[in-house]
């Protein structure tokens, strides 16, 4: 279970990036976080990750404090981040170089084919199109078999096409060990596409304005009215909560 109780955020130059943010998220859960520039979605990710320290407030996984980085919790960025000095299947490795030799690269190969770049392990980073790079991030993230999996944006910056693909993909990936799965991105459909419950953030300071689970079947069709329902109601929250708040105004979870 990871718990995120009572966090702020406040940055050296004065910035509160988050304000008593509570947050549970269940084994096996995916949630996405939704909310525009400077709702702390980010920050957020970073406090789980263990790359940086709330100012107040307690972020742990099973009842042990995140004070650094840990095994148990992958990432992956916007930018696949791959080092072009090593080949793909080294990449991949990188993060389990403590294992024998033997299992490393059983790890390595499996989680390679999982992502559909078995036949690409010995290439290099600028041999692979933003997909495949993305993919061999994905198979980084996953060979180590993280309890969870934190993802920032990780399809931003490819086509709609490969994004969908992508999306897609990642279901078949999370199905294989059923990671908790936390994903920060700016695209309702996404979040719909893939996750169990959906927060919206408002920002100044960032802060949860509502927490959904939409009861939508699975595999989701993009098309479906009720999914698209849930898309227009949850578009029309992001709006509010893009504007600046009045007083001390609060939302309910489930409040749509």
């Amino acid at each position: 279970m990871l718990r995120i109780a009572n966090v702020r955020k406040r940055y050296p130059n004065g910035l509160l990036a988050l304000a008593g943010l509570d947050l549970t998220v269940a084994p096996g859960e995916i949630l996405a976080i939704v909310g525009g520039s400077g709702c702390g979605k980010s920050t957020l990710l970073r406090l789980v990750s263990g790359l940086d320290r709330p100012t107040a407030g307690s972020v742990d996984l099973d009842g042990t404090p995140i004070v650094g980085p840990r095994a148990e919790i992958g990432m992956v960025f916007q930018e696949p981040r791959l080092m072009p000095w090593l080949t793909i299947d080294d990449n991949v490795a990188f993060g389990i170089r403590h294992l024998p030799a033997g299992e490393r690269r059983q790890r390595v190969a499996e989680a390679l084919s999982r992502v559909g770049l078995a036949s690409h392990a010995g290439h290099w980073p600028r041999e692979l199109s933003g997909g495949q790079a993305q993919r061999a991030a994905l198979a980084r993230a996953l060979v180590g078999r993280p309890q969870v999996l934190l993802l920032d944006e990780p399809f931003s910056a490819l086509d709609a096409l490969t994004r969908q693909d992508l999306q897609d993909h990642l279901l078949d990936l999370w199905a294989y060990d059923r990671p908790t799965m936390i994903l920060v991105t700016h695209d309702i459909e996404e979040a719909l596409v893939l996750a169990d419950r959906i927060v919206v953030m408002q920002p100044d300071p960032g802060r949860i304005r509502v927490s959904v689970s939409p009861p939508l079947a699975r595999p989701r069709d993009r098309l479906d009215p009720e999914f698209l329902d849930w898309k227009y109601k949850l578009l029309a929250e992001l709006d509010h909560a893009s504007r600046k708040p009045t007083g001390d105004e609060t939302f309910p979870a489930a409040a749509i």
